[in-house]
């Protein structure tokens, strides 16, 4: 059987931790930040672990190696 391939959008978007928690940058940070809260803005630099339950979907789905 052949290697499955991992989703290219998904090696450039999330990160996999040493135990497995499955990490991503914030979204809602790219354009139009003045008319967000500046709490939002400084939470949103960096990046936070997923729910449980959206990291098995992405190591499942997207990134079988992960």
């Amino acid at each position: 059987m052949p290697k499955m391939k991992t989703k290219s959008a998904a090696k450039k978007r999330f990160r996999i931790t040493g135990t497995g928690k499955v990490k991503a940058g914030a979204a809602n940070k790219r354009h139009r930040l003045t008319s967000k809260p500046t709490k939002m803005k400084r939470q949103s630099r960096r990046t936070s672990v997923l729910s449980k339950a959206d990291g098995i979907i992405i190591k499942r789905n997207f990134m079988p190696y992960g």
